[in-house]
Parts: C-alpha cells; sequence; structure tokens
C-alpha cells in the first residue's frame, strides 16, 4: 500500500482486502474545511466531543481548527514490547479559527498531563479524541505548542488494529490509515502533514531507526537515545520507530542518495542480496518519473507476521519471510519492493486529500510494480490488466469503483484496501495509457510527481492535469473508469470481456 496486503502464495496473488495544499495542508477540500466552523461555537463550558474532518471514509479522523507544523516525539522502551512505553509528545501548530479548546486524536495510552504554551492545561477524552482546554482563549492565527505527557501501549486493544507492531526482539510502526493515534497523540489524517523529530531511548543492547536521518546519539549508563529527523513532511500514517537487535546496514543509491536498511543481525549475510538491489530499483524508478523525493531510503525487514508490507516514509516496513519463503518467486519478491519504494513518490511525497483519492496511491504503485516485473520480471502487463479487466466489475460491485471506495465495515477499518484500488486502480491507470498515447501518460507522470511534492492532491487535481497534458478534456473517461458502477470498454481492447466468479464447489461429506 501504503499498505501492500499480500497472499501467501507462490503466483503473482490478487491484492486481498487491507491495508500512503499549496505546499501542504493549505488546500484542504471545502467539505473537510466546513467542519471547522464547529470548532468555534463549541464554549469550553460544553461537554467534550469527538470531532473530525468529515472524511467519508473516516468522519472522525483528524481534528479542525489548527494545522500542525511540527511534532516532536520522545518514546522510552523499557526493554520489553509488552509494557506501555513512556512518552511525550510535543506539537507546534497554527490556530486557523479561535479555539476554546482543540482535539487530538489518541485512543491508546495514559495521559499524564498536558501543557498549552507551557502552561497546564485541562483535558478529558471523547471516543478516540484527546479533547484540550488550555487556560485562556487561542487566537486565529496563533502559533501555540502543546506538549502531552503520556503512555504509549504497544500491547493492542480489542478491536483496534495497528499502530505499534510488536515483533520477535522489539518494535516497529504500521499506521495506516487510521492507527497513528493508537501510539502518539496528533491530528492522524494526511491532508496535514509535518515535521517529525524522533527522541527513542532504549537499553544499549538495541538499535534504534525512526524516519528521516540521525542527527545524533547519547548513551547515559545503561541507555542511549537516539535521534532522527525528517527533511520533508509526513502525513502521521507514514511515521516509523524501529526498536531491536538489528544491524544497519548503508549503501549509496542514485546521486550519493544514503541508503539504509535495518534488518535482524543475525540475518543480515543472508539477506544482503536483496538490499543489494535496492539503488538499482530506485535509479529505474527515476527513470520512470523522476528524482528520487526523499533524504534517505531503505527497507526495515521485522521479525512479524503482519500480513501486509507499508509504504512508511523513507523507511519501508517489510515482513522478513518475504524474502525467506522458497515459495516465492524472485520476481515477484522484486516487485513487491518497487510497489513499497513507487510509494515514496506516490502517497508520501504527493499524499492524498482525503482517503476517497487512494487509488492515487494505490494504482500508481501497483502500476510500477507491474511495470518493473514486465521490464525485469518478463511478466507481461497486458496479462495482469486483462485479467484485472475480467474482475473488474466484481470488485466494483465489491468495494466501490476505484474512486469511491465503499465505507470500512465496523471493526474493519483496513478493509478500504480491496482490489479495486489496486488492481482496479492500475487497470484505469492502462486505460489512460491507451486512451492519451504512451508519451503522454509518461510525462503526465513527472509532472504529477513534481508539481505535488511534499503536498497534497486529490483525484480532481490529477484529472485536471491529465487534460492539459493530452489537451483535451478527459473528465467524462475518469468519471466512468473511476466512478461507474460498470467497467467501460477498453481503449484498444474491444474483445476484453467480464468474466463470470468461479462457480463454487459443493463442499464434500
Amino acid at each position: 500500500m501504503p499498505l501492500t496486503l499480500r497472499a501467501r502464495a507462490p503466483q503473482r496473488p490478487a491484492r486481498p482486502s487491507g491495508r500512503g495544499t499549496g505546499p501542504l495542508r493549505h488546500r484542504r477540500a471545502g467539505a473537510l474545511l466546513a467542519s471547522a466552523v464547529s470548532v468555534a461555537l463549541l464554549g469550553a463550558s460544553a461537554p467534550p466531543v469527538p470531532l473530525g474532518l468529515g472524511d467519508r471514509l473516516f468522519p472522525y479522523l483528524g481534528n479542525p481548527g489548527y494545522d500542525v507544523a511540527s511534532y516532536d516525539l520522545s518514546f522510552t522502551y523499557p526493554g520489553s514490547n509488552d509494557k506501555p512505553l513512556q512518552a511525550v509528545t510535543t506539537i507546534d501548530a497554527w490556530t486557523t479559527t479561535a479555539l476554546d479548546r482543540l482535539n487530538l486524536d489518541f485512543a491508546h495510552g495514559k495521559v499524564e498531563s498536558v501543557e498549552v504554551d507551557g502552561r497546564p492545561a485541562a483535558f478529558d477524552s471523547a471516543g478516540e479524541d484527546l479533547v484540550v482546554t488550555p487556560d485562556r482563549p487561542l487566537g486565529r492565527g496563533s502559533w501555540t505548542r502543546i506538549t502531552v505527557r503520556h503512555t504509549s501501549d504497544p500491547v493492542s486493544a480489542k478491536d483496534q488494529d495497528g499502530g505499534w507492531v510488536r515483533t520477535t526482539d522489539g518494535l516497529a510502526m504500521a499506521n495506516q490509515a487510521d492507527a497513528a493515534h493508537l501510539v502518539f497523540p496528533c491530528n492522524d489524517h494526511p491532508s496535514d502533514k509535518a515535521m517529525f523529530t524522533f527522541h527513542i531511548t532504549a537499553p544499549n543492547s538495541y538499535t534504534v531507526v525512526a524516519n528521516g536521518l540521525p542527527t545524533g546519539s547519547a548513551r547515559v549508563g545503561a541507555a542511549t537515545t537516539w535521534t532522527y529527523r525528517t527533511q520533508h513532511p509526513m502525513a502521521t500514517e507514514l511515521a516509523q520507530v524501529s526498536i531491536g537487535r538489528s544491524a544497519v546496514l548503508h549503501r549509496k543509491g542514485p546521486h550519493g542518495l544514503p541508503v539504509r536498511d535495518v534488518v535482524p543481525s543475525a540475518d543480515a549475510k543472508k539477506l544482503e542480496p536483496w538490499l543489494a538491489k535496492t539503488p538499482d530499483q530506485i535509479a529505474w524508478l527515476e527513470s520512470k518519473v523522476g528524482t528520487y523525493p526523499f533524504e534517505t531510503y531503505g527497507v526495515l525487514m521485522a521479525q512479524a507476521s503482519t500480513g501486509f508490507e507499508l509504504e512508511t516514509q523513507t523507511l519501508s516496513l517489510f515482513e522478513k519471510s518475504l524474502f525467506t519463503e522458497p515459495a516465492y518467486p524472485k520476481w515477484y519478491i522484486e516487485s513487491i519492493m518497487v510497489h513499497e519504494l513507487s510509494h515514496q513518490w506516490f502517497g508520501d511525497s504527493v499524499s492524498p486529500r482525503v482517503w476517497s483519492d487512494v487509488w492515487l496511491n494505490e494504482g500508481h504503485a501497483t502500476w510500477y510494480e507491474e511495470l518493473y516485473a514486465e521490464e525485469k520480471g518478463k511478466q507481461p502487463m497486458i496479462n495482469r490488466m486483462k485479467a484485472a479487466y475480467g474482475a473488474s466489475d466484481r470488485w466494483r460491485a465489491a468495494g466501490g469503483p476505484p474512486g469511491l471506495p465503499k465505507p470500512p465495515k465496523a471493526g474493519e477499518k483496513i478493509g478500504i484496501f480491496r482490489p479495486n484500488i489496486y488492481d482496479g486502480a492500475a487497470l484505469a491507470l492502462y486505460a489512460l495509457r491507451q486512451e492519451i498515447g504512451k508519451p503522454a501518460f509518461e510525462r503526465l507522470e513527472r509532472i504529477w510527481v513534481q508539481q505535488h511534492k511534499d503536498a497534497t492532491a486529490t483525484t480532481a487535481d490529477y484529472v485536471h492535469l491529465a487534460s492539459a497534458v493530452a489537451n483535451r478534456d478527459l473528465t467524462g473517461f475518469f468519471d466512468a473508469w473511476l466512478y461507474g458502477a460498470k467497467t467501460p470498454p477498453m481503449p484498444g481492447h474491444p474483445d476484453w470481456k467480464q468474466t463470470p466468479a468461479p462457480a463454487k464447489q459443493k463442499a464434500r461429506k
């Protein structure tokens, strides 16, 4: 994907369900901004209530009234991954309306104290929100700092999935789509990207790596504090912290890009042949869409059973078993590596303004996964596209069309990650290339990631740019492919048809 769920089969599996502003946040969709009006109407004496940005798929994610500029996160790991971490989250933000109180997303830890601009603030909970009441109102357009001292619990609560991932030797993170607030207080929506600094203290026998670049470490007695900082804004769902008995392997990518991989120390030699492929994969993607958008990249191979891989910014999360399971073909493993790498452009650098735009993440990552498999693994893309076309109507019926995925069911919040936004969305991109031609399509892709770098974007932005590149209005084309209940005819392939679902076999008695 953002999150790439894998079926465990040697052939290329179908993608199952599961779980990547002007420059930045100031161009949020009007529907989201409308909810901010309600904040000014909530007096401090009213009972606390959960708020949200009104996202169609996750209505209570994010909060109106402020725009986060940066997070400073401090975690102290006790040496056991079944005990809460002590934590301090510091948020610097601009208020976008006058606030008597403000809401943060936070749902899985004990809040010990809150300060606003250095002064103690009252706090309460409402749903999955932490509701903070400062000792004086915050004026519109003011700079404010919120400091929350809390615990961060790595043991999942009932009906809560994601956040910390417990590995055999420590912890990692998987926050997509709506789980960062199970780890730290935040504005947990991709429309509000921010800079991040991490300070993680752990026993000296552990190695810690996080998003961005290291800025130093300090050893005091039996513990070491590691500090990392991003150089580009990041959505909360892309945060990553790895704590484990790990080896960090360094190499150079294109243009001297620092590449660092994090693997279990005992497996470093065995995994090295896979890790060595990353620089060439980066170069391959740069040849398609332009310069890699961040300050570093690497692969985090976790000893955990997650069933997915995840494009956490600058450090993609993988199950170690993907690389050690002999049933997986070499071309398939490499194409999955490229899928998560592609997300660094599509989903991380260019983030969805609302979650209904997630096809822009997954469709593009699947597209480059398939293109890489075709060019490097001799797996013709047209075969997979034809198969996807045959199943497309069924996918639309089950999960909605690519641009309008059905909301997740209760207790299945990652259920938006269905085949319709993976292969179904890649199919729409294939149709677009058929419609406007390969040169125009490739030009569109390069302009897209450059124009919206470090920002958020919508489907409407993509349609507008595609129309400009093609020099004709493509609104009707995209409406049919992204929002239609039925799959349109494939340009250039009038013989492609929908295929019936496989007949269910009767169970033997």
